[in-house]
């Protein structure tokens, strides 16, 4: 009789489930109105940079923060990045420029380049790697709730009580986020610590990229970049289509996404990753495609589910794959090169969308055309890779 497995749920993995849930709120809760306030701001035109200079600070800071997280250690760099959101939720409502504002978006991005490595990194170090594909699914839970909830409260704050209120309502909720890390146990073996200096900040090319997870990479890069479109774009489709909560669309999406991960965690450890993949790509695909052609509610929302899906089944495998390839002794190297193609393709969306857009209505279906076309170009890209599945698929 086989043994039953451990529960994956132990404390220290539900306290860091709940840290990124309220990390992920923190930061998404002010991105459907950002559109808004920097317009108010008289910054229309840079409505694309609101994004791009998050993910452009995001990726610039990947190398550093995976190099952080392999010498200096897990916790203290999941920290600094929920210290970042804590600081600048506070620092929006005294931002009075249009410089002042995309400067804070750029520091703001630092968070995102920072805790997510680690905390991928702490994933590694304490789940068995036949159960990571299972383990993402988890985590991805909390922090697609996060995500989910994040918007609509934020809306929410911002109609009823102010702008400047939902600001720093997103730093109380990256504070407490800095508190639950505070109780959880550093992982990082003590052999490989080193002491903070700034040597570790002196990086070269084997520092910033994993060569292991090259097909990881292109693949996010590619499957990424609608979400920098559908981030840009998606408050003022929300608004042409008369719905009043420009964050209800992430919710949505964000509502399906935990859904596939509560009953299709395992998936990718069962069929392989690169199954799992392909047809999230080309779900992820179906779904742009229904966002070029949206003329009502209905495919917006048909948009939104299917949307949720496709990134339900692809970023955790994506980290699973990336766990499975990436070099056991520097994983926060190979999680930063992952979550650099991650902000790239953020970026590359964003800036695209915001510089094709420029508050021409008719324009919106282009950037989504652009990356329904990049989606199928992943999906056909590991096709090409059928015959060379295993149990990971690698």
């Amino acid at each position: 009789m086989t043994p039953a497995k451990p529960s994956l749920y132990t404390l220290p993995f539900f306290l860091l489930c709940l840290s990124n849930f309220l990390f992920s709120a923190s930061f998404s809760m002010i991105i459907p109105e950002l559109p808004d306030y920097l317009a108010s701001l008289g910054g229309k035109e840079y409505i694309g940079y609101t994004i791009a200079l998050f993910t452009l600070a995001a990726g610039f800071s990947r190398p550093f923060s995976g190099k952080l997280t392999d010498h200096v250690g897990r916790i203290p760099i999941m920290a600094f990045g929920s210290l970042v959101c804590f600081i600048c939720g506070g620092l929006y409502p005294l931002m009075h420029t249009v410089q002042g504002f995309l400067f804070l978006r750029f520091i703001h991005g630092m968070s995102t380049g920072t805790k997510p490595t680690a905390t991928a990194a702490y994933v590694s170090d304490v789940i068995p790697e036949d159960r990571r594909g299972e383990a993402q699914g988890g985590l991805g839970i909390f922090t697609a709730t996060g995500m989910s909830i994040g918007p609509a409260i934020g809306s929410f704050l911002a109609a009823e009580y102010g702008i400047d209120q939902m600001f720093y309502i997103s730093s109380v909720f990256a504070l407490a986020s800095i508190i639950i890390l505070s109780r959880m146990k550093e992982t990082l073996p003590k052999a490989m610590k080193s002491r903070f200096s700034l040597s570790l900040f002196r990086i070269g090319w084997k520092d910033v990229f994993e060569p292991k997870i090259v097909p990881v990479f292109w693949i996010m890069l590619f499957v990424s970049f609608s979400a920098g479109a559908m981030i840009t774009l998606i408050p003022d489709t929300s608004k042409i289509l008369g719905w009043n909560n420009k964050g209800l669309y992430f919710t949505i999406y964000t509502i399906s996404s935990i859904l596939i991960r509560l009953f299709f965690s395992k998936a990718s450890d069962k069929y392989g990753r690169i199954p799992v993949l392909i047809f999230g790509c080309f779900m992820l695909s179906v779904s742009m495609f229904l966002l070029v052609f949206t003329l009502n509610s209905y495919l917006f929302i048909a948009s939104a589910i299917i949307y949720g899906i496709a990134w339900g089944f692809t970023t955790p495998t994506l980290a699973a794959w990336t766990n499975d390839l990436g070099d056991k002794n520097h994983m926060g190297r190979a999680m930063a090169t992952m979550y650099i193609a991650l902000e790239a393709g953020i970026g590359l969306g964003a800036y695209i969308s915001g510089a094709v857009y420029q508050g021409v209505a008719s324009q919106i279906p282009i950037p989504f055309l652009i990356a329904a076309l990049l989606a199928l170009l992943a999906f056909l890209l590991l096709l090409k890779q059928k015959r060379n599945w295993t149990t990971y698929g690698i």
